[in-house]
């Protein structure tokens, strides 16, 4: 049974969370986070890599004890760490680490009061007024508490789109190569390129449906069936996600494929027009009366009803029926459009490869440019820089632009915005970088208006040239802070700072909604992978999955300009 690198790399992740609650030695905390980033990030599969006898604890991050850990995954599926951690906290009590306010400190705190194990825990104490009780929390605290449950949105069952990438992918490729399937495709809101995915809903054609289904429920990682037809079935794989799979006639294929991905709004929408040209439009074709007359592709049924094609990202009813209408759907941004990425780090601070490594791989992706944009001093956790140790890295960026060449390496830095809205550095060193990138890292708690006024007023200092991740989210982890987007979109319009679409699958900030309104308010974006690693590189088309959702293409993005270009708008 294969063992997926997300799911080795979510065990990492979770024992990172217990060892925090429990207030374990930092750094044996970063050693598995950095871990889980290592292997999430591996191009190649981390079991294939054991199976073939590859030295898994020379990957950066990766010594001989998380080695020996990886390989206890792969042969067993389990990591007998977790049971040990879970003799003195449920695992369950990372959930409630979600909830703004509660950090694992906290956590432990209401565990060891309240023995809180689980948000339904947490609701029932918040209820009951118990937790005002607990020294270093009180009654405002409790309120919050209460009111962030309300949400309810932390407490949703939803798979990030490039977790679900690692099951869809082979899952995929296993249902093409059953007998008698001619095509299949995976639709719903992973074909849409929603950020999260609920399930996986997969499509395939075929004459014998029943043989298909039949091969479907015995793939190697579902552990449950559900249910079991003769043309649809419903199974659970070992990772929790769920999968449905339909089996049509081919004559029926686009009309399915359309009808599934959604999203239903859409669809609602493309069904009135049908109606309104005296046809019917289902999930097995485009009816005139009882006689279909089209539906093996998705081409015919919008030909069918008076529009060119709607790429699926788009399919949100959103105005993109209007717009196809006039013949005006947006020309999208494409991985080609792509000329550099202006965001990662290295070994300088918390990334996990060289100056030299990362220019490298971003050479070997055809990038003409690349930002080195390692953190700064007040990220000391992250390994931030102080201005000697910045110095010292500006001077080996400048070796290593000189000797490699090939590539135009920009001298950068991701600059913390400080409380007050001043930044990490003083204008003096911020003089000597090529490109400046502001972020928040911490006070998330500000209330709308100091949040808004914060990042604007970083925005007043001539150097800085990208706010990234601009709203703080973390997708399943955490919200984002309270922020006047119009009027952030307003002052970068009128400083000519760009907003950042954080390629990175936690992240992906801006969202699309917020890709759109920048478009709208003439915002350009940076699409930067925020890249730790040099296969963080990769993330690249996440992020332009967040910009084409967002309707933009390639002059609405600072990174598709060539170095000549690009090094204009750079200067403020």
């Amino acid at each position: 049974m294969p063992v997926h690198n997300s799911e080795i790399a979510t065990m990492f992740d979770h024992v990172a969370d217990l060892l925090d609650i429990q207030q374990a030695n930092p750094f044996r905390i970063r050693a598995y986070r950095n871990a889980a980033a290592t292997i999430r990030d591996q191009g190649r599969n981390i079991a294939d890599m054991l199976e073939e006898g590859e030295d898994l604890s020379e990957l950066p991050g990766i010594g001989v004890d998380l080695a020996g850990k990886i390989s206890e995954i792969v042969k067993t599926g389990h990591l007998g760490l977790l049971d040990e951690i879970a003799k003195d906290i449920p695992d369950t009590l990372v959930e409630i680490t979600a909830i703004p306010g509660i950090g694992p400190k906290r956590a432990r705190a209401l565990h060891e009061a309240l023995d809180i194990g689980s948000l339904d825990d947490l609701e029932a104490a918040a209820e009951a007024g118990k937790i005002a009780g607990i020294s270093g929390f009180g009654p405002k605290t409790q309120q919050k508490i209460r009111d962030e449950l309300k949400k309810g949105d932390l407490a949703e069952h939803r798979v990030r789109l490039a977790m679900a990438e690692d099951f869809a992918i082979p899952l995929l490729a296993y249902i093409k190569d059953t007998p008698g399937v001619q095509t299949a495709e995976i639709a719903g809101s992973y074909r849409r390129r929603k950020e999260t995915v609920g399930d996986l809903d997969i499509l395939a054609a075929a004459q014998d449906g029943k043989g298909v289904i039949d091969r479907f429920v015995v793939y190697d990682e579902v552990e449950t069936i559900v249910s079991q037809g003769e043309t649809r079935s419903t199974v659970k794989l070992r990772s929790g996600l769920q999968v449905d799979l339909r089996v049509v006639p081919k004559v029926s294929f686009g009309a399915a494929l359309h009808y599934f991905t959604g999203s239903k709004a859409h669809n609602i929408a493309c069904r009135r027009r049908a109606q309104d040209r005296g046809l019917k439009l289902n999930e097995y074709g485009v009816f005139d009366g009882k006689t279909r007359i089209c539906g093996a592709t998705e081409q015919e049924v919008y030909d069918a009803i008076g529009l060119p094609p709607i790429p699926p990202v788009l399919r949100e009813n959103r105005g993109e029926i209007e717009a196809a209408e006039k013949g005006a759907l947006p020309e999208l941004i494409t991985l080609a459009d792509i000329r550099g990425d202006l965001h990662c780090h290295t070994t300088a601070s918390d990334g996990r490869n060289s100056i030299r490594e990362m220019a490298e791989a971003a050479i070997a992706r055809g990038y003409e440019y690349l930002a080195i944009s390692d953190h700064s001093k007040s990220q000391t956790q992250a390994g931030g820089l102080d201005e000697a140790a910045l110095a010292k890295h500006l001077d080996e960026i400048d070796r290593v632009r000189d000797d490699l060449g090939g590539i135009h390496i920009l001298k950068a830095s991701e600059v913390d915005i400080l409380k007050d809205g001043s930044l990490d550095y003083d204008d003096d060193v911020l003089d000597k970088l090529d490109l400046v990138i502001a972020a928040v890292h911490a006070n998330f708690d500000l209330d709308e208006d100091k949040q808004t006024e914060r990042i604007i007023r970083a925005m007043d200092n001539r150097h800085v040239n990208i706010i990234a991740h601009p709203t703080g989210r973390l997708i399943g982890e955490r919200r984002p802070y309270a922020l006047n987007m119009k009027r952030l979109m307003k002052a970068a319009a009128d400083r000519g700072c760009f907003l950042e679409i954080n390629a990175e699958p936690l992240r992906l900030d801006l969202n699309d909604i917020n890709c759109r309104m920048a478009k709208d308010a003439g915002v350009m974006v940076s699409i930067g992978t925020d890249a730790h690693s040099t296969g963080g590189l990769d993330h690249m088309r996440f992020g332009l999955d967040q910009a084409r959702r967002g309707w933009l293409g390639p002059d609405n993005v600072v990174n598709t300009r060539n170095w000549s270009a690009l090094s204009k708008l750079l200067r403020r």
